[in-house]
């Protein structure tokens, strides 16, 4: 991995180890893919306005999340099936993320239990994605699990009660290997049909019905919850929706400090993680980059991808004249045409 400097070198090694199919699942957005390019372009529309001579000479990546310290404002996403990516999947997606200091999301397609990722990674904060089940005490099963094993939050994906259309995907699908299993997604089943799995999510729910849940849990304002992740699902649900960015400062707007606001999709780089810090959000999440690190090297892989996006992070602060996330604000971030108008 010496060689390998940033995230898209990551991707480039990644995608030529893994089999077409699986680049396909992780790489395909929905339709024309517009809204998984603009999701990184539009960072690279933004830009950066550098403080001089500050002592930048000790700087401090930490910060409060849910009201507990975390290292480093990043985490992993809800990403799926990643012990397709690699043998260490989820559990070594979590040691990673426990080494840099930041939260894990399990996802509810994950191919690791709540238990084994426990175990893997015992200190790791963690929260568990979850879709509404039909069966409501299925859901009760799994949030007792979930917590049993040490998750602390409850992230309710609303957004995908059913599957974009990803072209690349559906041209050339996974075939899901016999060895393996959602085993949180479907707890009962011993034989898994992974083309089933969605049918027993309950695709006539609304916001009422997460009105029963009892752990703290991440979505919206109305309903008093703690905090909500602004993604557009990294461009797999609707094309042409809003890049992630774009749309951050309005709904950090709507919620007044009512609650903690995070992003996710088309994060690639620290000064991306800068930007959206600096309009608003108090953490990012990243799912693909954490892929392509596992699948050059399992948990080591996925532990260099954080380290870079980390230190680039770290590197960025030291070089816009900031010393601690707390003064990331709207002014060091600026578009050209604001810039013709000072």
């Amino acid at each position: 991995m010496e060689g390998l400097l940033c995230v898209d070198d990551f991707e480039k090694e990644a995608l030529s180890k893994l089999e077409k199919s699986v680049c396909d699942y992780y790489r395909s957005g929905a339709d024309d893919e517009l809204t998984v390019k603009d999701n990184r372009d539009s960072f690279s529309r933004i830009l950066i306005r550098p403080r001089i001579l500050r002592d930048v000479s000790n700087r401090d990546l930490s910060t409060t999340i849910l009201g507990k310290k975390v290292s480093v404002p990043l985490g992993i996403s809800p990403t799926a099936m990643q012990r397709l990516a690699h043998p260490d999947g989820e559990c070594g997606s979590a040691k990673a993320t426990e080494i840099v200091g930041g939260i894990l999301i399990l996802s509810f397609f994950s191919t690791s239990s709540y238990e084994e990722v426990a175990a893997a990674s015992p200190n790791v904060r963690k929260w568990f994605q979850f879709y509404m089940h039909k069966d409501r005490s299925i859901n009760e099963a799994v949030f007792k699990r979930a917590e049993k094993a040490g998750f602390e939050a409850l992230v309710l994906t609303v957004d995908a009660q059913y599957v974009g259309k990803r072209r690349a995907s559906e041209k050339n699908p996974i075939q899901f290997p016999s060895h393996l299993r959602l085993p949180n997604a479907v707890p009962d089943e011993e034989k898994l049909d992974v083309s089933k799995v969605h049918d027993s999510i309950d695709h006539s729910v609304t916001w009422e019905g997460f009105k029963l849940q009892r752990m703290p849990y991440v979505q919206a304002a109305e309903l008093g919850v703690d905090a909500i992740i602004v993604s557009n699902h990294g461009g797999r649900q609707i094309d042409t929706a809003p890049a992630t960015i774009d749309i951050l400062p309005s709904i950090v707007r709507a919620v007044d400090n009512r609650l903690e606001v995070y992003l996710d999709s088309g994060i690639r780089r620290g000064t991306d993680i800068f930007k959206a810090l600096a309009l608003g959000a108090k953490m990012v999440f990243v799912g693909r980059p954490a892929i392509w690190g596992l699948a050059v090297d399992g948990a080591k892989g996925a532990k260099r991808v954080m380290e870079i996006l980390r230190d680039e992070l770290d590197l960025t602060m030291a070089l816009t004249g900031v010393a601690d996330i707390k003064s990331i604000t709207s002014k060091f971030v600026c578009t050209k045409d604001s810039l013709l108008k000072l």
